[in-house]
């Protein structure tokens, strides 16, 4: 999962933000830092952690995770199953309302899911709904998707990602973005929060909606404060000085191993699932014709050493990932490394560009991100230009460019090869590959094939579990061995930092990937 957030903080949050000196005065409120960057905030226009953060506190979905439970369950939903092999019905609440009062009602669910296919933006989720055919309101209160194939495993699941948000339609436009600011002045929330202050990436301020019923749990505090840090070693400071409650997205590892000796602070590891990995644009990248371009791909992928990155940068946090699907979800396979190997290899590379006739050394266009992805991301892709140069048959152009900026210009061709990473919407091998592969996928990199999108649909649609394991594992050595439009390289844990005061941190760390502030309180 990637993704986006002009009103003047007021209240008890008036204090510092990101670099100042001194502290925030929050009062009771439990104040969250991190550099995770938000985009917007309208769901319609996001696909990336740091918008859907404040989404999953503010948004009411039709389905949703418990924290600490990894089961669906029904949030603004009182029941949803499948009517029909092709059609998932939900029936809602009764008497539900946004903030400001409007009903939400079948119709919002509707136009919701609408909304994010029509607007179709490049940063949004609408490839999450590339397997819904049509949305339809029965009466008020119910309303039925149906679907394009039958028996789909996935699309109950997608109901709790970025592409679930219920929006007020008497707010949002039905054909393009809303203005952060005009969000929060409408408070078109039925979360277990609202926005009561905003400057965007800066200070966001949150309070509880006292009719919230849904699966998140009544909030455990009443007010949240959130401060956003332009660098992992401004984060890192407030943390060990408490001046922060409680640390999320991200520390560097040399950071956390820091902390991690200190008395006043604790940090929490969760689950894995995060992936890092090197995007293609199957356009621009290097190569006259797709069989060079496949040949510089097939080199890359047998020069990079992925042991020596997580080692040598990440000291463990990340381990090697040789394929998009995380080790350890049914139906992983490494194809990676079966087919490249496991350790970089020269000959094997220099192989592939000389049968296809690529001249070397091959000039790359290397752009990564510094403030998204933590601070180690600059020694990472130094690292990488270092691992690909030392060859010879490469020639790396390394440059960087911030969050927000770098979201817009990766979908509009500007970067040939560039750095993207994953946090799933859902624990299943297929969000580690429809995202990505499927026609409208999130990357927009021009990667589409039928053999991919035949396979991805019969993995979908699969109910015998063995069956559908092996067309997953199918789908992974297709991938390797033909297309490579993205090369794993790391897959991550879940960490938190937080003062020894502050309960519900390790609730939320959990195989939903999504930090949720209900369970947040002092002790």
């Amino acid at each position: 999962m990637l993704g986006v957030v002009a009103l003047v903080a007021a209240g008890c949050g008036s204090g510092r933000t990101d670099e100042g000196s001194g502290t925030a005065d929050t009062g009771d409120a439990i104040v969250v830092g991190t550099t995770d960057k938000i985009v917007t905030l309208d769901p319609a226009g996001a696909y990336d952690n740091g918008s859907f953060t404040p989404m999953n506190q503010v948004y009411p979905f039709l389905m949703n995770f418990a924290p600490g439970n990894p089961t669906l369950a029904p949030d603004a939903a009182e029941s949803c199953g499948f009517s029909q092999p092709t059609v998932y019905t939900c029936k809602l609440k009764p008497g539900l309302k946004f903030a400001n009062g409007n009903p939400l009602t079948a119709t919002s669910v509707k136009f919701s899911y609408d909304r994010i296919t029509k607007i179709n933006d490049p940063n949004g989720p609408a490839s999450l709904l590339g397997q819904l055919e049509k949305t339809d309101v029965v009466d008020d209160l119910t309303v039925a998707f149906t679907l394009k194939a039958a028996n789909d495993q996935t699309f109950p699941l997608v109901l709790a990602t970025n592409a679930g948000p219920i929006v007020d339609e008497k707010v949002f436009p039905a054909d393009k973005l809303l203005d952060d600011a005009e969000i929060v002045e409408k408070k078109p929330f039925a979360g277990p929060y609202s926005i009561e202050s905003y400057q965007k990436n800066q200070l966001v301020e949150y309070k509880a909606i006292p009719d919230y019923n849904g699966i998140l749990g009544k909030p455990k505090t009443d007010a949240i404060t959130v401060r956003y840090f332009a660098t992992t070693d401004s984060l890192k400071i407030d943390t060990q000085n408490n001046d922060i409650d409680v640390g999320f997205r991200s520390y560097s590892p040399t950071d956390l191993e820091s902390l991690a000796g200190m008395d006043n602070v604790v940090v929490h590891e969760g689950i894995g699932g995060e992936l890092r990995y090197i995007v293609f644009n199957m356009n621009t990248m290097p190569g006259d014709t797709p069989e060079q371009k496949l040949a510089v791909r097939k080199a890359i992928a047998s020069s990079v050493d992925r042991d020596a990155l997580s080692n040598d940068v990440y000291k463990g946090n990340y381990l090697p990932a040789y394929s998009s699907v995380v080790e350890g979800l049914p139906g992983a396979k490494p194809s990676y490394k079966e087919i490249y190997g496991e350790k970089p290899n020269k000959e094997a590379a220099a192989k592939f560009l000389a049968d296809a006739g690529v001249a070397t050394p091959v000039v790359l266009n290397l752009q990564y991100n510094p403030d998204h992805y933590g601070g180690s991301s600059s020694e990472e892709y130094a690292a990488i230009k270092s691992q690909l140069d030392g060859t010879g048959l490469f020639t790396v152009n390394l440059q960087s460019t911030e969050w927000v900026t770098y979201q817009k210009e990766r979908v509009q061709d500007a970067y040939p090869l560039y750095q993207l990473g994953w946090f799933p919407d859902f624990v299943d091998a297929d969000n580690y590959l429809t995202p990505f592969f499927a026609p409208n996928n999130f990357l927009q990199n021009h990667f589409e094939n039928p053999v991919i999108t035949d396979l991805l649909v019969k993995e979908t649609t699969e109910p015998d579990k063995a069956k559908r394991e092996e067309i997953l594992r199918q789908v992974q050595d297709e991938l390797a061995r033909n297309y490579i439009s993205m090369l794993p390289l790391l897959a991550g844990k879940q960490f938190a930092v937080s003062g020894k005061n502050i309960a519900g941190v390790d609730e939320t760390l959990d195989a939903s990937f999504k930090f949720r502030y209900t369970v947040l309180s002092k002790n």
